[in-house]
């Protein structure tokens, strides 16, 4: 094991060789989850409909490689999330910013990703999606609802060895007009092994 991750970070030094990392996008249904991954695929704005199975593409978001994964957010795919908690290095969470009648579900639903033991060393960037819906929830709204003012470590890179807990951070979004999320990616890119 030592002599593989050694070869593997020297590889990686040199430019040679990328990790392809897994990465799994998670909300209620009706986020945008499976919009986003298609964006990123390239295929295109999809007209939402719920997903009935997990989905899995192999994107790459300038030099890193994911294999991604959309488990779906109805109630029912929600019950097999933590049946991948220990094969993902990362979490995109996203929040419907302009269903503010479904905050408390989501709440439940994040509250539940950042106190499973399994996920206490894995980042998670927080989209909150629809921002180009009149009405949608603000930044602010969003960080005060969910509880988030003193647990999230910032937009910028801090080294992962001087934060206090888990990387964890909100950017506000649109996927329907291709805004804001990229930051969050860049963002998690930093924390990703």
């Amino acid at each position: 094991m030592f002599l593989w991750d050694w070869l593997t970070g020297v590889l990686g030094y040199l430019g040679v060789w990328r990790p392809r990392l897994r990465c799994a996008f998670l909300g209620l249904g009706g986020a945008g989850k499976t919009s986003l991954m298609a964006l990123l695929a390239g295929e295109g704005w999809l007209k939402p409909t719920p997903l009935y199975q997990c989905s899995s593409e192999e994107l790459s978001i300038g030099q890193i490689k994911f294999t991604t994964f959309d488990l779906g957010g109805h109630h029912q795919a929600r019950r097999v999330w933590k049946d991948y908690f220990p094969a993902v290095d990362a979490i995109v969470f996203l929040i419907d910013a302009a269903d503010r009648g479904r905050f408390a579900e989501s709440k439940a639903e994040l509250d539940s990703l950042l106190t499973d033991d399994q996920l206490s060393n894995v980042p998670i960037v927080i989209l909150g999606n629809k921002i180009d819906v009149p009405g949608a929830a603000s930044e602010d709204e969003l960080r005060q609802y969910f509880g988030l003012f003193g647990q999230t470590t910032g937009k910028h890179k801090i080294p992962r060895n001087e934060l206090p807990g888990r990387p964890l951070e909100l950017f506000m979004c649109s996927v329907l007009k291709r805004q804001g999320y990229g930051e969050g990616f860049r963002w998690i890119a930093n924390y990703i092994n």
